[in-house]
Parts: C-alpha cells; sequence; structure tokens
C-alpha cells in the first residue's frame, strides 16, 4: 500500500498549481482559518516569477502574483511581463472577469479569435470565460497588472 506523501513536501509543483488554479496561497492548505491574512503588503523582493506555463521551453510571458500571501482572495492580482516578441500564449479561459492594464509597451491581446492591440497606459476588460491569449507586439518589452476576479466574486 503507498503511503500518501505529506502536503509539506511539495516537491512535483502539484499544490502550487492547486494554489494558482484556485486563487489561493500555498499556506491555505497549512493554516487554520483563524490564522489566515485579511490584507497582505507584498515586497518586490519577495515575490517569485513564474512562466506563462510550467514546462513551456519558450513561455510568452512570466507572472508574479501581487497578493499570495492571502488565502481566499477575492481578485488575483498578478505583474505580468512579456518579453518574447511575437510569442502567443497558450489559448485559455477560467471563470470570472479580467482586467489588464498596460504599464510598458504594446500587448495584442486575442478575444475569440479577435485581436485588440494595448499601449502603454490603455485597459481592456473581459469576461475571460472565452478563450483568449497574449503576445508582445514589437520587439520592446511589454509589462501589465492583471486583476482576475473569480466568477464567485460578482454575485
Amino acid at each position: 500500500m503507498a503511503h500518501a506523501r505529506p502536503a509539506s513536501l511539495d516537491q512535483s509543483g502539484f499544490l502550487t498549481d492547486d494554489a494558482l488554479v484556485f486563487g489561493v496561497g500555498l499556506d491555505h492548505f497549512f493554516r487554520e482559518d483563524s490564522d489566515r491574512p485579511v490584507h497582505a503588503v507584498v515586497r518586490k523582493a519577495d515575490r517569485i516569477r513564474l512562466p506563462e506555463k510550467a514546462g513551456r521551453t519558450s513561455p510568452a510571458y512570466c507572472f508574479e502574483s501581487l497578493d499570495y500571501p492571502v488565502s481566499d482572495r477575492k481578485l488575483n492580482g498578478y505583474y505580468v511581463e512579456f518579453v518574447k516578441e511575437d510569442e502567443q500564449s497558450e489559448p485559455h479561459e477560467h471563470p470570472g472577469a479580467e482586467i489588464i492594464y498596460v504599464l510598458d509597451g504594446e500587448l495584442v491581446v486575442n478575444l475569440e479569435g479577435e485581436d485588440f492591440t494595448l499601449g502603454q497606459g490603455d485597459s481592456m476588460y473581459f469576461d475571460c470565460a472565452h478563450p483568449h491569449t497574449y503576445r508582445l507586439k514589437g520587439s520592446l518589452p511589454c509589462a501589465a497588472i492583471i486583476v482576475v476576479t473569480p466568477k464567485s466574486a460578482s454575485t
């Protein structure tokens, strides 16, 4: 009979993947409800940079969670950098709503087959339950803030 591996030994990244999918911090799996933070200050030096998709050799973007210490978040904020020219992200969809604010550079968002080009200072809101991708336009890097709400946040 196989023994279950303790959750604290997340060598394969399963808990990390689950935390990202469900919009919770890793501490969600280890803290009592009364110990969960209701606020968080996340210092730049403390953020972890992750590729768009684990294992992808040439990710279209890398992101950093802006709110990872808070469990059971009502929204998820990310700082995202797009650096590979014309490298499109994997098509994806998820419940909720998404807003993108471009800090620098140009970004192309494809939503259900239609391209929308965003420049510095531009923003876009959309229902992210529809297939969408991102890609850098031009050779200069692009940085953006992306905020995603789970479907339940709008009710």
